[in-house]
């Protein structure tokens, strides 16, 4: 009966490693959401009741480990995207897209910072996946703009706000799917060219690149629900 948790999959990947390999991710996306992505590969190991090496076979460094613990929000916001271009409506693109990745914020603690991650330039792969993902949002802007739904000074750096702001609000407010909705709400409702009362500051010189996040969560702050 031993033998058969060491059975071959067709993919080449074994039984018990396959299991391992989930409960890895399962209890790295726990410990994320508790105490920042940066918190100790060791303490998610404990987590998922596997050996430190175990850890390390599967995922030889944090990056990696973060990025198979979301890799599912990451293709969701991919392919967010990829249809928000391919949609008759730009304006309505552009309002799916930033709904679904706020959605993601909002249902996966560990994900905010997750979604950073995701664009440093430490690989050639990583560096060209951000720079594709900011010539579509781009592409994106420029679109809704021109469709007249948009309001014409909107810079695609603000939607780097978007999330920073609503990343805070998640942090602070954890369980407030209302707040998160409103506040989401609102923000769109700023951005339509019918709503602009006058002109705005210049833009912040963000891009997805140099994005902050607070990834620690002793650095969190933490108020009372009422």
């Amino acid at each position: 009966m031993a033998e058969s948790s060491r059975i071959t999959a067709r993919d080449g990947v074994r039984a018990d490693a396959r299991r391992n390999r989930e409960r890895v991710l399962v209890a790295a996306r726990a410990v994320f959401a508790e105490h920042g992505i940066d918190a100790p590969m060791a303490t998610v190991a404990r987590r998922a009741g596997v050996g430190v090496a175990t850890l390390y076979r599967h995922f030889p460094t944090r990056d990696a480990l973060v990025r198979g613990a979301f890799a599912r929000q990451m293709e969701t916001c991919s392919r967010a995207l990829t249809e928000a271009l391919a949609a008759p409506d730009p304006w309505q693109g552009f309002q799916q897209l930033v709904e679904t990745v706020c959605a993601l914020q909002r249902e996966e603690r560990g994900f905010p910072a997750a979604f950073v991650t995701a664009f440093p330039d430490s690989t050639p792969e990583h560096a060209r996946s951000r720079r594709r993902a900011e010539r579509d949002l781009t592409t994106l802007v420029r679109r809704a703009q021109a469709s007249g739904a948009l309001r014409a000074d909107f810079h695609p750096s603000d939607l780097t706000v978007v999330l920073l702001t609503h990343c805070a609000l998640v942090t602070a407010l954890p369980d407030d799917g209302a707040a998160s909705r409103r506040l989401v709400a609102y923000l769109l409702q700023s951005f339509r060219a019918d709503a602009a009362n006058g002109p705005l500051p210049p833009p912040a010189a963000l891009t997805l690149r140099n994005l902050p996040m607070v990834t620690d969560s002793s650095q969190r702050q933490r108020h009372p629900r009422g």
